[in-house]
C-alpha cells in the first residue's frame, strides 16, 4: 500500500504493488510471500482486478454489492462481487465497449453500446438482444419514467429507443453536428446533451422540444484561462435539481445553475486535455474532475482544490463508489487502481477493516511516496551516466527533474565516484589549512594561460584607490566564474604575433596611460579636498585639449609604423616562397595503365575530364557537331534522341583503307573504259 500526502490529505492506493502470474500455483505464490517483503504487504482488496490489456469503463450497480468493468484486449466484461472480494463472471464481447449501464439494481440487466454501432442487452445469463443505431454512437442515457434510452453519436439526431415497445420513437433534431456526451437529470428528468460547438441543449422528455441553450464555449473564455481552437463539450453530468457541471475538450469545468446562462465557477486543469468523468460528492460539497492525467477535487463553493492525484498512467474512467471515500478508475494499463481517502468518508460495508489500517498507520508513521526516492535533475543524471532511464518506470518525472530510487542512487553514486569519502576527506583537510595560512602574506599565482594579461589585471587592482562604503566595488575579471576559461583553456591564448593585436596594441596602451593619469588627479584632488568640477592647478582646459591632440597624433604614426612593419614582413615572406619555389626541382612522375586498354595521349584524358565536367547539355552540344547525336522533334511535342556507337581507330583505318582500294578500282576502270571508247585510225563510223 502505497500513501500520498496531497496539501494535507491522505491518499491510500491500495492497488499498489507486485501482482503475482496467474499460472503460479497456490504453493509457489505462498513461497514467494515469505521470500519477498513486497509481495507480503501488499493489499489484494479484491482477486484479479485487472484487464489483459487495458480498462475502459467502471460501474457500480445500484445496490453497492458489484463492481463492472469492461476493457480490451479481447473485449470483455468482468462482474466482482464485493462481498466475496472475488471475480464473480466474466465475458467476452464482439467489439469494444464506449459506455455501458446498469438499468437494475444488480448486474441482471446491463446495456452496452459498442464501436461497431451495435447496442446489446445483457441478463443474468449472457446476451439478451442485440440492434444497431443508424450512426456511431458515443454516449447514451436511460429515462427511467418512459423506458427510453436515448443515444447521442456522431450526427444531429438524438435516438430513442423505447425498451417498453421494443422499437425505435421519433428522434430529435438538434442544432449541433456531432453530439459528444449526454445526460438525465434524477429530479425532474430534464434530458441534456453537450456538442461538439460547445454547446449544451436541454429538452423536456414530456413534450420532446428544447427548452434550453448554454453556450458553454464563451463561458469557459475567461482572463485567467488560455483556449486553443473551439472547446466543444466532453463530459455531462447533473447534481441535485438545479445544478449541472460541464467539461469541455480544452480542460476546463464549467458548474452552471440552470437557472443562469452564465457560469457560477470555470475551473482549468491547465493541462489542456479533455474532461474525461465528472463526480460530485455532496457532503463535503466537492467536485471529481478528471482528465487523461490528473483527478482533481475541489469545492464548489469556491472553486479551491481539496486534493489531487496523478496516476502512473492515463485515465479512462473514475468511479465514486457511493457514501464513501474509495475512488476506482480505469487506466491504460491492465491493473485498475483503489484509491481510499478518509478525508471524503469512511470505508465501504465491505472493506470496514481499512478504517482500522489507516488508524494504525497514522499511529505508526511510516514512510511515504517521497521518503524513499532522490530528486534528481537531468544534469545529474548525465553525470550519474542514468540518462538513458528516461522515459522508464525507473524514473518518476516531477517538476523540473525526476524522483529515481534511493537505494538505486546511492548503488550508482558508489560505482561512479568509489573514492568520494577519500575526496571529501582531502577537501576538508586543505579547507583547514587554507584558514590557518590565511594570516599568512599571500602570493599571487599568476595561470597559465594568458600570464600577461592576469598580471596586467593585478596591477591594475593594486593601482585602485581605495573605494568609499557607499560605493560598490566592481568584480575582477579574475574572480569571475564567467571568465574562468580564458585563463584555463590554451585556445584562448592571446597572439602577441598576429596583425589584429598588433594594430591594437596601440591604442590599448594609450587608454591604459590616461587612465592612469586620471586616477592620479583624482587622487590629488581628493587630498586636496577640491571638487571634481574646478579644473586642477597649473593646466588650463587649452592645455589639456592640446596634450589629448598630441597623444592622438602619436597613436596614429605608432600604428602607421605597425603597419608598415606588417607589409615588410609579408614581402620578406612572399621572396621566402619564391626562392624556395625556384630551388625546388620537379621529379617525373609514372602512372600505370590499366589492364585491356591503351595509352594514346594526354590530350585524350584532359578532353574526357574536361567531358565528365561539363553538363549533360553541353555534352550533348558536343556530340551533336561530332555528328555522334541526333535531336527530332516528335508530333506529340516531346524530344527524341538517337545515339550512335563512335567506332574505334581500327576500324577507322579498315573503312580509310578499303575507299581507298575502292577509288583506285574506280579509277582501273574508267581508263580501261576510256581506252575502248577511242576511235582506231584508218576507220569510219556510221
Amino acid at each position: 500500500m502505497q500513501v500520498s500526502n496531497v496539501n494535507d490529505v491522505k491518499i491510500y492506493n491500495l492497488s499498489c504493488g507486485k501482482s503475482l502470474p496467474e499460472w503460479l500455483s497456490d504453493r509457489k505464490k505462498r513461497a514467494l510471500q515469505k521470500k519477498d517483503v513486497d509481495v507480503r504487504r501488499r493489499i489484494e482488496l479484491i482477486q484479479d482486478f485487472d484487464m489483459p490489456t487495458v480498462s475502459t469503463n467502471l460501474k457500480v450497480s445500484n445496490d453497492g454489492q458489484y463492481i463492472l468493468a469492461t476493457g480490451t484486449y479481447k473485449p470483455r466484461i468482468r462482474c466482482y462481487d464485493t462481498y466475496q472480494l472475488s471475480l464473480k463472471f466474466e465475458r467476452c464481447l464482439d467489439a469494444e465497449v464506449v459506455k455501458f449501464d446498469v438499468l437494475s439494481d444488480d448486474y441482471s440487466k446491463i446495456v452496452f453500446l459498442q464501436c461497431d454501432r451495435y447496442v446489446e442487452f445483457h441478463s443474468q445469463h449472457g446476451r439478451y438482444f442485440r440492434l444497431r443505431i443508424p450512426k456511431f454512437g458515443r454516449d447514451f442515457s436511460y429515462h427511467y419514467p418512459s423506458c427510453d434510452l436515448y443515444f447521442v453519436g456522431a450526427s444531429s439526431e438524438v435516438y430513442r429507443l423505447n425498451l417498453e415497445q421494443g422499437r425505435y420513437l421519433n428522434s430529435l433534431q438538434t442544432d449541433a453536428s456531432e453530439n459528444n456526451c449526454c445526460d438525465v437529470n434524477r429530479v425532474h428528468h430534464l434530458f441534456a446533451t453537450g456538442t461538439a460547438e460547445g454547446k449544451v441543449e436541454c429538452w423536456d422528455p414530456r413534450t420532446r422540444n428544447r427548452v434550453g441553450l448554454l453556450d458553454c464555449a464563451l463561458g469557459s473564455l475567461t482572463a485567467d484561462t488560455e483556449v486553443d481552437g473551439l472547446p466543444s463539450v466532453s463530459a455531462l453530468k447533473f447534481n441535485g435539481a438545479l445544478h449541472m457541471a460541464v467539461g469541455t475538450s480544452t480542460g476546463q469545468v464549467l458548474l452552471y445553475d440552470l437557472r443562469s446562462s452564465r457560469p457560477l465557477i470555470v475551473k482549468d486543469h491547465n493541462y489542456g486535455l479533455p474532461i474525461k468523468s465528472i463526480q460530485f460528492h455532496d457532503n463535503l460539497e466537492l467536485i471529481l474532475s478528471a482528465d487523461s492525467r490528473i483527478i482533481k477535487m475541489w469545492n464548489t463553493n469556491t472553486g479551491k482544490v481539496f486534493t489531487s492525484i496523478e496516476p502512473e498512467h492515463d485515465v479512462n474512467d473514475v468511479c465514486l463508489y457511493p457514501n464513501s471515500g474509495m475512488l476506482l478508475t480505469a487506466n491504460e494499463a491492465p491493473k485498475m487502481n483503489i484509491y481510499y481517502i478518509p478525508a471524503l468518508g469512511p470505508a465501504p460495508r465491505w472493506c470496514s477493516f481499512l478504517d482500522n489500517l489507516t488508524e494504525e498507520l497514522e499511529e505508526n508513521p511510516e514512510s511515504t511516496v517521497y521518503d524513499d526516492y532522490k530528486f534528481v535533475t537531468r544534469k545529474d543524471l548525465e553525470n550519474l551516466g542514468l540518462a538513458h532511464l528516461i522515459g522508464s518506470p525507473m524514473l518518476k518525472a516531477y517538476m523540473h527533474g525526476f524522483f529515481i530510487d534511493i537505494r538505486l542512487y546511492h548503488k550508482v553514486k558508489a560505482m561512479v565516484n568509489p573514492f568520494a569519502y577519500e575526496d571529501y576527506r582531502r577537501e576538508k583537510i586543505r579547507q583547514k589549512i587554507e584558514e590557518t595560512r590565511a594570516q599568512r602574506v599571500q602570493i599571487k599565482k599568476l595561470p597559465k594561460v594568458n600570464k600577461e594579461l592576469a598580471l596586467k589585471l593585478y596591477e591594475e587592482e593594486d593601482e585602485r584607490p581605495v573605494q568609499k562604503k557607499k560605493q560598490k566595488s566592481m568584480p575582477s575579471i579574475l574572480s569571475d566564474d564567467r571568465f574562468k576559461v580564458m585563463f584555463e583553456n590554451p585556445d584562448f591564448q592571446v597572439d602577441d604575433q598576429s596583425e589584429e593585436f598588433r594594430l591594437l596594441n596601440p591604442l590599448v596602451s594609450k587608454i591604459n596611460e590616461k587612465r592612469k593619469k586620471k586616477l592620479k588627479v583624482l587622487e590629488e584632488q581628493e587630498t586636496r579636498g577640491e571638487d571634481d568640477e574646478e579644473e586642477p592647478e597649473g593646466k588650463p582646459s587649452d592645455a589639456e585639449s592640446s596634450e589629448t591632440s598630441d597623444e592622438e597624433k602619436g597613436w596614429v604614426e605608432e600604428v602607421r609604423k605597425q603597419r608598415k612593419l606588417i607589409r615588410e614582413e609579408k614581402k620578406v615572406k612572399r621572396q621566402e616562397r619564391i626562392k624556395e619555389d625556384q630551388q625546388t626541382t620537379l621529379k617525373p612522375k609514372f602512372f600505370e595503365i590499366k589492364a585491356g586498354e591503351e595509352f594514346r595521349s594526354f590530350q585524350d584524358a584532359a578532353k574526357k575530364q574536361n567531358l565528365i565536367k561539363k553538363t549533360l547539355e553541353d555534352r550533348l552540344k558536343v556530340e551533336e557537331k561530332l555528328g555522334t547525336l541526333n535531336v527530332s522533334d516528335t508530333a506529340v511535342g516531346s524530344k527524341q534522341l538517337t545515339f550512335t556507337l563512335k567506332k574505334s581507330e581500327q576500324q577507322k583505318k579498315r573503312q580509310e583503307d578499303e575507299k581507298k582500294h575502292q577509288e583506285e578500282r574506280r579509277k582501273l576502270r574508267r581508263s580501261a573504259g576510256h581506252l575502248k571508247s577511242k576511235p582506231q585510225k584508218g576507220r569510219a563510223f556510221f
